[in-house]
Order: C-alpha cells, then structure tokens, then sequence
C-alpha cells in the first residue's frame, strides 16, 4: 500500500490529550506576547464592547444582542430566560413573542464547549431541560436550524482594515453507528476505530442504549452539540473560503460594533451554498476565547496545531494593541481571573449535554 492509499488516522497524536498538556505552550506563549506588549490582558480590548472581549465569563445572548438590522437577518431567532418559578409558562410566552416553537435548542447563556446545550423537541422535554439548569442563571432558547452542516469560520478584522479575512474554516461532522441487528450500541461503540479510542466521551450520553442491540441499517448519532471535546469529529475546510463566503462573512461582522476577532458557528444547507456565501444562519458568536478549531482535525500535525494558535493569539494582541491605542481599556486582570472563576463553577452545575 502505498502512502497515498493509506487511511488517516481515526485520532490525532494530540487530540485527545489532557487539556495542560496541550495548552502549557500556548500559554507560554500568551505570557511572552503579554511580556513583549506590556499587559498580559490586552487581547480583551479586541472586541472591547464584549465582556472580556470574549475570553471568558461572556453572555453569548449580548454579543448576538449587538447585531444591526444586516447581521440579525443571518442569526438564528432566540430568547433569553432567566431560570427561577414557571419557568415553562415564561418560556412559552417569550417563545411565542418570537414566532418561535418547538424543536428548539436550550442552552446556557455564559458557557463554552458545548456545556449543557441541550435539544428539545417536545413539551416535555422542555420542562425537563428548563428544570435541569440551576436557579437564578440565564438560558438562550434558539430556533432548532433544520440543516444539519455546521462549521466554525474563524474571523480576523484589524481596526485599520476596511475588510476582514477568515483564517480558518472547520466543518463539524456529528458521529454516527450503524446497527448490523446483532451488535448492541456499545459493542458497536467498542468496535469502531475513533469511538474505541474514546469511550468515555460517548458512553455518559448513552447510558439509557448501551445495552440495546441497534437494528439493521438503523443510525444513531452520538451527540448533538458541534463541539470536538464533545465528541464531534471536525474537519479542516480551508479550501473552501472563497471570496464570496469572506465578502458575506465580513458584510455580517461589520454590522457589530467594535468586533474584530472570533469565531462564528453556524449551520448550512451545503457546502456548495456556504462557498458561494448562501444559505447559513448563525447560531453563536464567540470571541477572544475562541480558537481556529481546523486544529483538530486528525489529519493536523502537531506543529501546524501550535503555528496557528501562535498565530491568532499573536493577532489578538496586536489588534489589542490598536484598539487600546484608540482609547479602549483591556480588562483588568482580577476582574479577568473573578469571571473565568464564575464561568468554571457554571459550567460544574449544568446537566449533561446531548
């Protein structure tokens, strides 16, 4: 067999690593450029409009919130519901004010990988899902978009540029299993050669089908939030930003004020439709926090993974830079340090995501 015939590997040599280990250089690596600039905060003046420009402790609902009359055509319809007594009546109300109805997607308001995005389809799930989030936080209830592509585009803008770029685009593809009628889902899981490498990702969500032998023919997806540490699969889809994509992207992004640096995610109808910059909606803006995703798929080296989060945190603190020197504060460290803190005890109190 050839090189070329050969098939890629179902897991990077990283992808699956502890989350210091990976992330020990890059962190290096922020605190040399923060050395080099004077402020280890400075990346949060790059969307200085967004609470900590997106690095963490953001409401997802205010950035989406900043969106002009252009940039809310191409976002998918939501509501924002603090969680407290008759949560499902309010939901009811805010949905119908919307124009929106089930199934629809419930997911925490300040979060990040997927963390308790849940899928609703029905009444009953929408109470259960309401009632499995802690009181007093606020949930976004989004319109469920019908496609079932999605990607991660990640969007750079210098505040000197009349037009921004996207570095990065990453499709996220959903794992499947296919029943053969005599394997049950968890020896189907056992059998695969991605899922086999990674069963503790999986078998927490499945519990109530592990058992159970899938029918001929019959699939079953194995998540529903598009996020890798989740279990999505992610693929690198450089070749298809175009010049018609970028141009719509960058019209969307210029309709919210002071945005300069991030990633959206959203859901299309094809492929063909996302390069000629048709047919898409958004479904979340993420900032600062954000990283261009393409690094995992399997097929990415370890050195390209390092060479493109180098490269956009080196962006970040260089459009920082410029927007501190326009008269926008970064924020304070402490403050920083206080909302990561509120943010990790969040995400320990939300339910299992689907």
């Amino acid at each position: 067999m050839t090189q070329a015939e050969k098939q890629p590997s179902p897991l990077s040599l990283f992808e699956f690593w502890p989350g210091w280990v990976f992330y020990t250089p890059v962190v290096a690596y922020w605190i040399l450029l923060g050395l080099r600039y004077g402020d280890v905060t400075l990346p949060t003046a790059a969307n200085p409009r967004i609470e900590t420009g997106g690095l963490c402790g953001e409401s997802k609902s205010s950035i989406l919130d900043m969106a002009g009359n252009y940039a809310k055509r191409w976002i998918a319809p939501y509501v924002t519901l603090p969680t407290g007594t008759h949560d499902l009546a309010r939901a009811h109300t805010a949905m119908q004010a919307k124009g929106l109805t089930l199934p629809v997607v419930v997911k925490p308001d300040i979060g990040c990988n997927g963390t308790g995005v849940k899928l609703v389809r029905t009444e009953e799930e929408l109470k259960a899902a309401l009632a499995a989030f802690p009181r007093k936080i606020r949930l976004v209830i989004q319109k469920l978009i019908p496609w079932k592509h999605e990607a991660g585009l990640f969007y750079i803008r210098h505040p000197d540029s009349p037009m921004g770029e996207i570095s990065s685009l990453t499709y996220k593809d959903i794992p499947a299993l296919r029943g053969n009628g005599r394997d049950t889902v968890l020896q189907l899981l056992q059998k695969d050669s991605r899922t086999s490498k990674v069963l503790h990702i999986y078998t927490p969500r499945l519990t109530h089908c592990l058992h159970e032998v899938l029918p001929d023919g019959d699939e079953l997806e194995l998540v529903f939030a598009g996020n890798h540490c989740k279990g999505a699969i992610f693929r690198n889809g450089k070749a298809d930003i175009t010049p018609e994509l970028t141009r719509q992207i960058d019209a969307i992004m210029q309709d919210i004020p002071d945005f300069h640096f991030g990633r959206i995610d959203v859901k299309f109808r094809s492929a063909e439709a996302l390069r000629e910059g048709k047919d898409f909606e958004i479904i979340e803006i993420n900032g600062v926090g954000s990283e261009a995703i393409h690094i995992w798929d399997s097929r990415t080296t370890l050195r390209e993974a390092y060479a493109a989060q180098f490269h956009h945190y080196r962006e970040s603190f260089r459009i920082g830079a410029k927007k501190k020197k326009a008269g926008w504060s970064p924020t304070n460290l402490w403050e920083g340090v206080r909302l990561w803190q509120r943010q990790k005890r969040l995400l320990a109190s939300y339910p299992l995501n689907d």
